[in-house]
């Protein structure tokens, strides 16, 4: 399956398990701009998988109440992007629900999925990654994947966890990553990172589309430098792995991070200050954070915007040598 077609049988297991299960957002009942629900209403029905009004603010409400009552609310925003009008119902609200009534109430089955990042060609509307908006927030949880495998694994996971989860799906990946996944429902636990790859000199974290660039790194680095590079997938951004990160940068005595989003007040900064705390004595060198600038998202000079393979080697190349 390719990524799409992973998150398209994520859903269907969801909807074939759990009765209560409803999916809903802009387009999502012909199967959505991206194809991810396509055959979902014919096969489930038009009062389980339905549009809504162009209304983010709206559908996200929407879901909180619906999840209120019990049932699982699965809610598309149709691209990150467009998440902002939302932002108070998600921020104010489902994050806030079960605090505010003294756990008498919840919205804990409440997901809500928003492709995300660059793709190419999307320019300022159709190509941010707000992650690090929600990770200031108590009360949600934040997950990215970076394969079709670990997306039906860990959309699954936030579907049946308890708490309300934002699942952030990199568009650029929808078609372009293929992998072996079971039709068969699976999980792969939250707030858990993953080694893809051990090493023992430079410790490279990323998630989402920025992992296959920070794998190609982690070669360059070895064949041109002969450089042992330890790769970990950070997966969920909220509550994040700090056992396994740390683990991995008291052995390397390194750390490169990287993402999409711009540099300041990016996720890396929080990453970055809680190795500095925790691993200080055992660091060789500063860390490095390579991300996007602190700009709009630009349109034909995306190629120059991303942190691309060059840009993450460049700053390994300088830890290095520090």
């Amino acid at each position: 399956m390719n990524l799409f077609q992973a998150i398209t049988s994520a859903l269907d297991n969801s909807l074939a398990k759990d009765p209560t299960a409803v999916i809903f957002g802009e387009d999502v009942a012909f199967g959505g701009v991206f194809r991810c629900t396509v055959g979902l209403r014919d096969k489930y029905g038009k009062d389980r998988v339905f549009n809504t009004p162009l209304c983010e603010q709206g559908i996200v409400g929407f879901g909180i109440g619906i999840a209120v009552t019990g049932a699982t609310a699965i809610a598309e925003i149709q691209f990150a992007d467009y998440i902002f009008p939302a932002f108070d119902q998600i921020v104010n609200e489902a994050a806030k629900y079960r605090y505010r009534s003294g756990d008498l109430f919840n919205c804990g089955s409440l997901t809500i999925r928003a492709p995300w990042g660059c793709v190419g060609h999307g320019a300022l509307y159709h190509s941010q990654c707000p992650e690090a908006f929600f990770a200031h927030c108590p009360g949600i949880k934040v997950v990215i994947p970076r394969s079709p495998f670990q997306a039906k694994g860990l959309l699954l996971s936030c579907i049946e966890d308890k708490n309300p989860c934002i699942f952030f799906e990199p568009k650029i990946l929808y078609r372009a990553a293929v992998e072996q996944v079971p039709v068969e429902p699976y999980n792969i636990p939250l707030s858990q990172a993953e080694v893809i790859q051990e090493g023992s000199d430079v410790t490279l974290v990323a998630w989402g589309t920025q992992v296959h660039v920070i794998r190609e790194v982690a070669s360059m680095a070895r064949e041109k430098l002969g450089v042992s590079c330890e790769v970990i997938d950070l997966r969920t951004i909220v509550p994040w792995d700090v056992d396994t990160v740390c683990k991995s940068v008291i052995k390397t005595g390194r750390l490169l991070l990287s993402h999409e989003a711009p540099l300041t007040g990016g996720f890396a900064s929080e990453i970055s200050s809680t190795v500095q705390e925790e691993c200080f004595l055992h660091l060789e060198a500063p860390i490095s954070r390579v991300c996007g600038y602190d700009t709009p998202f630009p349109h034909i000079f995306e190629p120059f915007y991303i942190p691309d393979k060059w840009k993450c080697y460049d700053a390994l190349r300088k830890m290095i040598n520090y």
